[in-house]
């Protein structure tokens, strides 16, 4: 049972919508869908990183040091900040659209995007160690326990944000207009802007 819990709490959190939902559609509007898996598939090594580490104790030693949790705190900010100026840009600038079914080449840059701003996002360490560890049964091994919660985790997000993506490219034939295309990346770019201020001015 704490497993079906467990999973309907993982529905419920990828649903919320935050930075991870930003970054992963941002990509997806901008190249496609290969672009959009290849953030998601970054976006959920950070979180399988970040659930090894609450398995194994590690982020507990990033929660107690303020000073690490402050650079990780200001450079996820600088990252979301510089993404979203660059939406900002790209939106001014009103680059014309690829060809129909042209998308650009390479899953390097949107993996890294998403693998690195989930890593510099210290909330993530945070509801890592919060969240999993609840729905460890008594008399379980712990640690085998919250590296298998991960594993589910990811796999739940894998597949709303996969939903999301298909739900995107096939209303490509709309939002791949230029007038449209423009409005959502500065839409984008002011929501990753805002999400990067508030990481910086948030406290714990």
């Amino acid at each position: 049972m704490y497993l079906i819990a467990f999973i309907g709490a993982c529905v419920l959190v990828a649903m919320v919508p935050g930075v991870s939902t930003a970054i992963i559609l941002r990509q997806t509007l901008r190249a496609g869908r290969g672009s959009g898996l290849a953030a998601t598939l970054g976006n959920e090594t950070g979180i399988l990183l970040w659930g090894l580490a609450a398995a194994f104790g590690l982020s507990a030693l990033l929660i107690a040091s303020q000073v690490a949790y402050d650079i990780m705190r200001v450079t996820g900010a600088v990252l979301l900040v510089v993404m979203g100026a660059q939406a900002l840009w790209q939106s001014r600038r009103g680059a014309p659209p690829a060809p129909d079914g042209q998308v650009v080449p390479g899953w390097r840059g949107p993996y890294l995007a998403g693998v690195g701003t989930c890593l510099a996002n210290p909330k993530a360490a945070v509801f890592a160690m919060s969240f999993l560890p609840q729905f460890v049964p008594a008399g379980q091994d712990v640690p085998l326990t919250l590296v298998t919660l991960a594993v589910v985790w990811v796999l739940v997000d894998l597949l709303w944000y996969g939903l999301l993506i298909w739900a995107v490219d096939r209303a490509k034939a709309w939002l791949g207009r230029p007038a449209v295309k423009r409005r959502l990346e500065q839409i984008s770019g002011v929501v990753l802007v805002g999400l990067g201020v508030r990481m910086v001015v948030e406290s714990r």
